[in-house]
């Protein structure tokens, strides 16, 4: 299974510190946040990583090459000349290097201890499975209702979508090449009843603003 690394972001929230770099090189314990995923990644098993560039995007590439120094296989998806995509819009654009095998994808702006599983299944006729965390202080609303393993798009105690679920790319066919908010997309499914989901009860961190990242990198120094 390959992933994909959610990078294209402007990291508005993060300014200043995104002014001059992408919000996946800004050092968190000592090292890139991205840095952080794809270590993990690879000691889960992956081998191959997509990742999408936009805002001073170049500065990724620069840093990671093409992979081999972390043991993994890494592809680009430029955005850089695109007008604004959003996640969904930036998902369809680096289809063609996802293949047609079900994938993962990780926001680049989050922190967790969840472990990926690169020999994950979706059920069969499922289109996508969300990793679903208890809701933060900045967001009690939530997103979604887990049930029975299943996802709803409404209902009381909605838990908080973290930013990784597991794809079919049967899930984007016959969308529109260009700019795309993935829940939506993610709702539709869920209205067809394609949709599964879990609940990751261990560390999970929003890294959203500069606050939140000191108070990550405190804590990992």
């Amino acid at each position: 299974m390959k992933a994909m690394i959610l990078a294209a972001g402007l990291g508005t929230r993060m300014r200043p510190l995104t002014n001059h770099a992408p919000k996946p090189l800004l050092p968190v314990g000592g090292k890139p946040l991205i840095v952080w995923h794809l270590e993990k990644l690879k000691a889960c098993g992956f081998t191959e990583v997509v990742i999408n560039i936009a805002w001073l995007g170049g500065m990724i590439p620069e840093a990671l090459g093409d992979g081999s120094q972390l043991g993994l296989s890494i592809q680009y998806s430029d955005e850089r000349d695109e007008p604004v995509l959003e996640t969904g819009g930036g998902i369809i654009k680096a289809l063609p290097l996802l293949g047609d095998e079900p994938f993962l994808v990780v926001n680049g702006d989050i922190w967790c201890d969840y472990d990926f599983q690169a020999d994950f299944k979706l059920q069969e006729g499922d289109l996508a499975h969300l990793v679903l965390v208890d809701n933060p202080p900045h967001h009690p609303e939530g997103d979604f209702l887990l049930q029975n393993g299943r996802l709803l798009e409404t209902g009381e105690q909605k838990l908080t979508f973290s930013g990784i679920g597991y794809y079919h790319p049967d899930l984007f066919a016959d969308l529109e090449y260009g700019k795309r908010a993935l829940a939506p997309v993610l709702r539709e499914g869920m209205r067809e009843g394609k949709v599964s989901g879990e609940r990751h009860s261990g560390v999970w961190l929003d890294i959203g603003t500069p606050e939140r990242l000191s108070e990550l990198d405190k804590s990992l120094l």
